[in-house]
């Protein structure tokens, strides 16, 4: 058992164990005091033995954020997102603690600030880099952490389904305003987005070769949840491919070259000029997604076409199934 003692107006901890030097360590409360000793007697009943802690003492949490970015990160598909999230992580407060100061407290502290000022997602998203970078820090670099404090803290709740699909002529003043842009094929881009429900990542990484003409399939190796899928097209999605084939230069690899930050600076400015509010551009997959369950096609069927791979996902389309079932019930 710990010995915890306020020593001098610090609190001094002091550790006794059979066969190991007794190790001891001042803080400026006592809680941190009480913290180090369960920590460090938890890992000599793990490992029979008492590590090093002296690196935990001087390598603070933006050390190991900055040695991820470094090496971790740039092997991610989403690294840009990633870095750029981890330069967040670096400025914060949060930063400057120590890993042998670092405590679930101060990470249900960070979360509680963040979700003041980010939506419940972006809380999630910084919480889980945080996860992985200690559990790199334990497994891989061989810092002796006793344990994982992100992981004892709840993550926010996210509810950020949407519902919106495209009311009345929206479809159409959405097309009609691509004619007065600057980008020649960004009304093809529209047309297949909703017609096949594909993400903006997936669409903005197509290739001509991509596309099987004799099939009217897009094939897609590599997608967001890990894993390939076939893309069925509508005629109205080939012809418009082939219409922009037609007119595209000839030495451009990607069918539509541009950035997402590209992409959502042009839909801005096209909701302006066809005088369209409230919409984003990946309701538009939720309006493609709909529109295959008003076809026909069932929860598997969609699936496949949507990459879905939860079909918990796809619930909040049921209802429209439902609604057909009413009729053919009579």
């Amino acid at each position: 058992m710990a010995t915890i003692r306020k020593l001098r107006g610090r609190w001094q901890a002091q550790v006794r164990r059979r066969g190991m030097k007794p190790r001891c360590r001042s803080f400026d409360t006592k809680l941190e005091a009480e913290k180090w000793a369960r920590d460090l007697e938890a890992q000599v009943d793990r490992f029979g033995a008492a590590p090093d802690t002296k690196i935990l003492e001087s390598t603070t949490l933006g050390q190991l954020l900055e040695r991820y970015q470094r090496e971790i990160s740039p092997a991610k598909r989403g690294s840009v997102q990633e870095i750029q999230r981890i330069d967040v992580l670096r400025r914060h407060d949060l930063a400057y603690r120590t890993l042998i100061g670092l405590s679930q407290q101060d990470i249900a502290s960070f979360r509680d600030e963040r979700l003041q000022s980010v939506a419940p997602s972006t809380a999630v998203r910084e919480l889980a880099i945080l996860s992985h970078v200690i559990e790199v820090a334990i497994r891989d670099w061989g810092l002796p952490l006793a344990k994982n404090v992100v992981k004892l803290v709840r993550r926010p709740v996210i509810r950020n389904e949407r519902s919106r699909r495209l009311t009345g002529d929206e479809e159409q003043r959405l097309l009609d305003g691509c004619d007065g842009g600057q980008i020649p094929y960004f009304k093809t881009l529209l047309i297949l987005a909703i017609e096949t429900g594909m993400r903006r990542g997936e669409i903005l990484g197509l290739r001509w070769s991509d596309i099987s003409h004799n099939r009217r399939v897009i094939t897609l190796a590599l997608t967001k949840n890990g894993s390939g899928r076939e893309v069925p097209l509508s005629q109205r999605a080939f012809n418009a491919l082939m219409d922009w084939k037609s007119r595209a230069p000839v030495d451009q690899s990607t069918i539509f070259p541009m950035t997402p930050g590209a992409l959502e600076q042009a839909w801005r400015r096209l909701l302006l000029r066809a005088g369209i509010t409230g919409l984003r551009f990946h309701d538009l997959r939720h309006e493609g997604v709909s529109r295959l369950f008003e076809r026909g096609l069932n929860v598997i069927e969609v699936s496949s076409i949507s990459g879905h791979k939860e079909m918990r996902m796809l619930k909040r389309y049921t209802h429209l199934a439902a609604d057909d079932l009413v009729a053919r019930l009579g």
